[in-house]
């Protein structure tokens, strides 16, 4: 299932989401011109490789700049699937959320989201060395914030049927509980199983997500500063809030 439209209307331009799009696709151009020395070099700064900091001597660090990657890792990528994947999922969601946070509580709300997500990726694999990157920890923040916020806007989705697109409507809810429970399922099985390889960062996901469900209440702008929607402000035939 690919999501690709979510009809929820938005008040004012993305900002904020579209600056977050650029600075990933920017610092992905920027590891795509390294060398494989100076990559591996760039990755060993920048990534976020547990076993340094829980393995054999926690906070055994210099300076508050040898935790940068718990905030840097969110804004790598390990290859142009992985950066369109996000990006994609980013434009979808964020702007929605962003719309009802305001920008500087949204941008404040994606970095706490990927700080969370880093700490649970460190904490489930404490001896991993594998560095860890992606934004998809914070996105899976906005995720959980998008459905707190529009359970039941109705998310467009397609599956390839051999040549052939087959497209359908979920609710957000149930879209984004399918998505997680796979993430949990994957995450636990890993636990019993673990990898040595990069593999997928399944606990960041659940831990970027629970924190956006968390943090939403606090830092959706109330109606006093932000009028609700009327029910003809929607878009393409969906209701203010993306259902129908």
């Amino acid at each position: 299932m690919i999501p690709v439209q979510n009809p929820v209307p938005l008040r004012f331009p993305p900002v904020a989401t579209w600056t977050l799009i650029a600075i990933c696709t920017v610092v992905f151009l920027v590891e795509n011109s390294l060398d494989p020395g100076q990559l591996e070099l760039f990755l060993s700064r920048f990534a976020l490789i547990p076993a340094r900091y829980l393995d054999s001597e926690p906070f055994g660090f210099d300076s508050v700049l040898d935790y940068l990657p718990f905030v840097a890792n969110m804004f790598l990528h390990g290859g142009w699937l992985h950066l369109i994947l996000n990006m994609w999922m980013l434009w979808l969601f964020g702007g929605a959320v962003e719309d009802r946070f305001g920008r500087v509580r949204y941008l404040a709300f994606y970095i706490a989201c990927g700080i969370v997500a880093s700490i649970t990726h460190a904490f489930f694999n404490a001896t991993s060395t594998v560095p860890a990157l992606g934004a998809s920890g914070a996105i899976a923040g906005v995720l959980g914030a998008h459905i707190r916020m529009f359970p039941m806007a109705r998310i467009v989705l397609v599956i390839p049927v051999l040549f052939f697109p087959f497209f359908f409507e979920l609710p957000a809810v149930v879209f984004v509980g399918i998505w997680f429970v796979t993430q949990l399922l994957q995450g636990t099985a890993e636990l019993f199983a673990p990898s040595t390889g990069g593999g997928i960062a399944w606990w960041a996901h659940i831990g970027g997500f629970v924190a956006g469900l968390l943090l939403t209440p606090a830092l959706r702008r109330s109606s006093a500063n932000y009028r609700p929607y009327y029910h003809d402000e929607g878009v393409l035939g969906f209701g203010p809030f993306g259902d129908r």
